[in-house]
């Protein structure tokens, strides 16, 4: 007799049904519906103030929805958040390092609070080419030096999801080329990147949300989308 023995398919990284949240009397976001599955990369797009940052720190534990449900890494948000922390990485347009620190001080707090081993601060320094520049404070390091800092605090735990807020922001063609591997597709994490470059995301995504009037107004396959459409977002 046979039996089956396939595996159930794993739980969506991000699931959210209506999705609202606001500031007061004004609303960023509303009745959200959206699926990203683990592995997958969701490409956000749409024009400030839509409320791109919006759902990333909802997504990040960092916000409340003030309506509907979110399920990240199958914890309820907000009621789990503090079991999902540890288990994403963030990169928002704030580094979160501390500036009086040197990015290699920064980076061992950060292993320290996570558990890491020092070892890991020294691989992802010189991935980035910036072992040389890792005993200077963060105050005096360019913004591409700070934003490659910043990817090494992100992916230090190497975590499940990347929420990345424009994470080639500041950073030139061979910069880019040296941080891919850390937070690219190669990285295997399950990836929801804001980006206003419409052709590098659109080829880099799975998924492309649009936001627009706080609203999603294009949720489909990337492979379904084009540049056109996403241009539209920001007429």
């Amino acid at each position: 007799m046979s039996t089956d023995s396939a595996a159930p398919p794993a739980a969506p990284a991000v699931d959210c049904e209506g999705l609202g949240r606001a500031y007061g009397d004004r609303v960023v976001l509303r009745d959200l519906d959206l699926t990203v599955p683990t592995g997958a990369t969701l490409a956000v797009f749409g024009p400030n103030g839509a409320g791109k940052t919006t759902l990333l720190r909802i997504l990040a534990t960092l916000l409340r929805p003030h309506a509907g449900r979110a399920t990240v890494l199958g914890r309820e948000l907000p009621r789990d958040g503090w079991a999902v922390r540890g288990r994403l990485g963030l990169l928002a347009h704030d580094p979160l390092l501390y500036r009086d620190l040197t990015a290699r001080e920064n980076l061992r707090y950060h292993a320290r609070l996570h558990g890491v081993a020092p070892a890991r601060v020294e691989t992802l320094l010189e991935a980035v080419g910036m072992r040389l520049r890792a005993d200077e404070p963060v105050r005096m390091l360019s913004r591409g030096m700070t934003q490659r800092v910043a990817i090494c605090r992100a992916v230090l735990h190497e975590p499940e999801l990347l929420l990345l807020d424009e994470p080639l922001a500041n950073l030139d063609p061979g910069a880019a080329a040296l941080v891919e591997p850390l937070i690219g597709r190669s990285s295997g994490a399950t990836r929801v990147v804001i980006s206003h470059d419409v052709e590098q995301g659109l080829g880099d995504a799975d998924l492309v949300l649009g936001l627009r009037d706080e609203r999603a107004v294009l949720s489909a396959p990337a492979r379904e989308v084009t540049t056109a459409d996403v241009r539209r977002l920001y007429a």
